[in-house]
């Protein structure tokens, strides 16, 4: 990979809603205490089903580039492919995590018109895997996901040889990975602001090629604010766009913001 010989601000940060998909309906993520999880309760529209939600997103806030994190699949192994399905013949773009573990299963969330998978570190086997995802897929299509908990690196890290969050990463971008989700679980939902941001600053400075996402605590357009100074690519988002606190207003300053 080349890498950029300097850092600039990043000129257009994406906003990315977030769809928790549990039993089917969209839920609240709150800390990754995921037995907890209950129905999404929203400004923007009183029903829990996936649609209903994406296309309040989209009507609501003008966003059509969509997080799937399926937990059914994660969790259970019972991915919502009908789901995915309908929310790209419905015009939206999306990227799903449905907890991976093999190339096969990749095949299948591509076929579904997903846009990108979700390689987690939660659940990804190893460095090996990924490296054959990102030689068999374009690399648009895959994502690392440096999966945290109190920034701790959330599943086995056996084969990645390191429990380091930062040399992790490094190793996910030696195996051939150009795009990244910093995310640490336990701020999910909490409402405290974003903790990653400094192991994505390290992340930038070694690997400026690399495409970063992170979320996780997004309070308001505050934090938004500093994660597009920061140089942040794309920011994952869901409890402030359900509670109001980030709205169309907030959303096209930023983009005014950008320039866009």
């Amino acid at each position: 990979m080349a890498y950029r010989d300097h850092l600039n601000p990043q000129e257009n940060m994406k906003i990315l809603p977030v769809l928790d998909l549990l039993k089917s309906v969209v839920v609240r993520g709150v800390a990754g205490q995921r037995d907890t999880y209950l129905p999404v309760a929203s400004c923007l529209t009183t029903s829990a089903d996936a649609s209903d939600v994406a296309r309040a997103f989209r009507d609501t806030l003008a966003l059509s580039e969509l997080y799937v994190a399926d937990l059914d699949a994660i969790l259970h192994q019972r991915p919502n492919q009908s789901i995915y399905r309908s929310l790209v013949s419905d015009g939206f773009k999306i990227m799903v995590d449905a907890g991976l573990t093999n190339l096969r299963q990749a095949e299948e969330i591509l076929s579904t018109g997903a846009s990108s998978v979700i390689a987690g570190l939660e659940t990804i086997p190893g460095p090996e895997l990924l490296g054959s995802l990102c030689e068999t897929f374009d690399h648009q299509q895959v994502t690392f996901s440096l999966d945290l908990q109190e920034g701790v690196p959330l599943g086995d890290t056996s084969q990645w040889e390191t429990a380091d969050p930062f040399e992790i990463g490094m190793r996910a971008v030696d195996a051939g990975v150009r795009k990244m989700i910093v995310l640490d679980l336990a701020q999910v939902g909490v409402g405290e602001g974003v903790p990653t941001q400094t192991l994505c600053r390290r992340l930038q400075e070694e690997c400026p090629q690399l495409q970063l996402t992170t979320g996780g605590g997004v309070r308001d357009s505050t934090d938004l604010k500093n994660l597009q100074s920061s140089g942040i690519d794309a920011v994952l988002v869901a409890s402030a766009l359900h509670n109001g606190r980030i709205g169309r207003a907030e959303i096209d300053a930023i983009q005014a913001a950008d320039g866009t």
